[in-house]
């Protein structure tokens, strides 16, 4: 006699917990947001280091390397106009920043809808050697483009936030 096992709920939660991460993410992309150093300089750390993985990627993999490079390069450069368009204040000794929101909110966006995209067409179904060997190379591509994007963007928000006098009421466009 079989036992029937119920499907397993680890998809959909796995699911679920990125679309969490994400809504955080895309969130803050827009209206002014309280600027906390530590995290900040946490978060690009994080994030560098994970830029490092990607460029290490992009040497052994050949078949995806060029994506990686390509996404890496283009993020860079938005990164650093979207910081072109972010405004920083200091108000009653808080520091403040409105992000532009089209932009790292349209990286965002791009990333979410290719992963569904893929996940509709169950390239996550087969399990992880699958995965590993259906590498996309566009979806990597938006992956290095949206990490080069939030490094450069919160080493340059980072760097801002220096020239503001703590406790003074100022405001650099």
């Amino acid at each position: 006699m079989t036992v029937a096992h119920p499907p397993s709920l680890t998809p959909l939660l796995f699911a679920a917990g990125i679309g969490w991460i994400y809504y955080r993410r895309i969130r803050r992309q827009f209206g002014r947001q309280p600027y906390q150093h530590k995290r900040a300089l946490l978060r690009t750390g994080l994030l560098a280091l994970v830029l490092c993985g990607l460029l290490v990627s992009a040497v052994a993999l050949p078949k995806v390397g060029l994506a990686i490079v390509v996404g890496l390069l283009l993020g860079g450069v938005l990164g650093a106009a979207a910081l072109r368009f972010t405004s920083i204040e200091a108000v009653d000794g808080a520091r403040w920043y409105t992000p532009n929101p089209w932009i790292g909110g349209a990286l965002s966006l791009l990333l979410v809808g290719r992963l569904a995209w893929r996940w509709g067409g169950g390239a996550f179904s087969q399990g992880g050697a699958q995965v590993a060997q259906n590498m996309s190379p566009l979806t990597l591509g938006i992956l290095a483009a949206l990490v080069a994007y939030y490094v450069v963007n919160g080493a340059g928000l980072a760097w801002r936030m220096r020239e503001l006098a703590p406790g003074v009421e100022q405001t650099v466009a």
